[in-house]
């Protein structure tokens, strides 16, 4: 490692030279302020000893130049001089100086203090490259995750849906980049429309691949929610739909639960058959302003309680809508610590029989934004509704 050694007298300097050159070190003598800042910039040194009274610039004046110079601020200095008032001391510390040695110099102490600054400039050039690296690990992690959460929107369902008989919005905002929620609307068969919204316990990329598994399993390919036969299509129950998925996701494979609700829609009668395997339960609207809450279910999937789902039915007419929210949005709370709840729920529904699907989605996050007073929710928020525009044959 090189040292470059300042100083006025040739006497120090051949002393100092001769000290650090038998401890290993290479060293580079400059007699003058000026010259001293010519070999900084050219050489590059390790660690500057730098004496503090001379000629035409001092070694305050060094020092000061040294640190103000992008290509020289990072060398460690080491004062070297006679003066040892606490003033002088305080002052070169205040310049940027690492250290100070009052002459006359002990030369195991020269060594030692020359050493410590030498092992400390490693140290922060080391702590610098980990956290350069770190930056960029960090940097490569935020596209990645910009990336998923990107991937993660194309599996939600795309406007127009193109079902005749049914219309929908919704709203997705995680609180991550991804998050474990996820929603679809799915035509299965000639008849059924299949409306699913799964909440994965956690957050970040672990809860959207589990999600992202139950999406695939729950897509008409899969052969979960129905199945073609000689006969036609048919349609699977929702309690035996949340039955294989228990079995296709235990605790111990994933170390993951979610919560469904899962609903079939008969398009020809209106006839709506649905199960919430420990999800918030989904609200029906009625052109009247009646709120009907369907509250039939069971267990979250994936625990293993061996505790069955119940099944419930309700009739849609023409221009009912229905709601389907996850547990974010239930369990957003005001600055009093109140839930929005259920009732908030309802009560903001309700209240929107006259706006459209898209402004009754866009609403309740807005509200949920004016009641909590945050920008951002700490859980993922998920909306879905769908109005059902009366009776369709069957093709």
């Amino acid at each position: 490692m090189a040292i470059l050694i300042v100083d006025d007298s040739p006497v120090n300097l051949k002393v100092l030279s001769a000290i650090l050159t038998k401890a290993g070190f290479t060293c580079i003598e400059a007699q003058d302020g000026p010259r001293a800042l010519h070999l900084a910039q050219s050489d590059q040194p390790d660690l500057v000893i730098l004496d503090i009274m001379m000629p035409e610039m001092d070694g305050f004046q060094v020092c000061q130049a040294l640190k103000e110079s992008p290509k020289t601020k990072e060398i460690p200095v080491i004062f070297l001089s006679a003066l040892g008032e606490a003033s002088n001391k305080v002052r070169g510390l205040e310049l940027g100086a690492e250290d100070y040695i009052t002459k006359p110099f002990d030369r195991a102490e020269v060594v030692a203090r020359v050493r410590t600054q030498l092992r400390i400039r490693e140290m922060t050039r080391s702590l610098r490259e980990l956290n350069r690296e770190l930056l960029e690990k960090q940097e490569r992690i935020r596209r990645d995750l910009k990336a998923a959460g990107e991937i993660q929107r194309m599996f939600l369902p795309r406007p127009p849906l193109g079902i005749k008989g049914v219309e929908a919005a919704w709203v997705f905002e995680p609180c991550d980049q991804v998050g474990g929620d996820i929603f679809n609307v799915v035509k299965a068969g000639p008849d059924h429309v299949v409306i699913y919204m799964l909440d994965v316990s956690g957050h970040g990329v672990p809860a959207a691949l589990v999600s992202a598994s139950v999406f695939q399993s729950l897509s008409p390919a899969g052969g979960l929610i129905g199945r073609h036969h000689s006969g036609g299509f048919e349609i699977a129950r929702p309690v035996d739909v949340l039955e294989r998925l228990e079995i296709a996701y235990p605790l111990e494979r994933f170390d993951k639960y979610f919560t469904l609700a899962y609903l079939v829609l008969e398009l020809s009668t209106g006839r709506l058959r649905y199960s919430c395997a420990g999800h918030p339960a989904p609200v029906v609207l009625r052109r009247t302003g009646e709120v009907v809450p369907l509250e039939k279910g069971g267990p979250f999937i994936g625990l293993g309680l061996d505790l069955p789902w119940e099944e419930g039915e309700i009739e849609l007419g023409c221009g009912d809508r229905l709601v389907v929210i996850t547990d974010g949005v239930l369990e957003q709370v005001d600055a009093a610590g109140e839930l929005f709840g259920m009732s908030g729920l309802a009560a903001n529904v309700a209240d929107s029989l006259d706006r459209s699907l898209s402004d009754l989605c866009k609403g309740l996050v807005h509200e949920l934004h004016a009641f909590s007073g945050q920008e951002r929710f700490r859980d993922d928020i998920s909306v879905l509704a769908l109005e059902y525009s009366g009776r369709v044959s069957a093709v």
